[in-house]
């Protein structure tokens, strides 16, 4: 299981608010059932295996051109860890666990 999460920034709008765009690429990011998603106020966080989330991390790359934007710079992180089975509630827990576990 892989963690990715993917920034996308349209460049070159006509206006500075982008939330419209991100929602479309939130959107795209949706209609897939096999992965699990958040979203920050600054990237959306995708869950499930790694070809699948990278599938969908480039269609939401893609999808600021379907509406005539000429760039777009995407940032991507990806966290996948083999050692032990481990989701984004998971991780989240950890950061808060009271005491420190040298496991996580």
């Amino acid at each position: 299981m892989a963690i990715l999460e993917v920034k996308v920034i349209p460049v070159g709008t006509e206006a500075p608010s982008l939330s419209s765009y991100i929602r479309e690429c939130y959107q795209v990011a949706e209609q897939n059932d096999d992965v699990d998603l958040v979203v920050t106020p600054t990237s959306t966080i995708l869950e499930g295996p790694l070809n699948r989330v990278i599938e969908i991390a480039q269609a939401m790359h893609q999808e600021p051109f379907s509406h005539h934007i000429e760039r777009v710079m995407t940032t991507i992180t990806i966290d996948e860890r083999r050692d032990k089975p481990e989701d984004m509630d998971d991780m989240v827990s950890a950061v808060f666990a009271e005491e420190d576990d040298q496991d996580t």
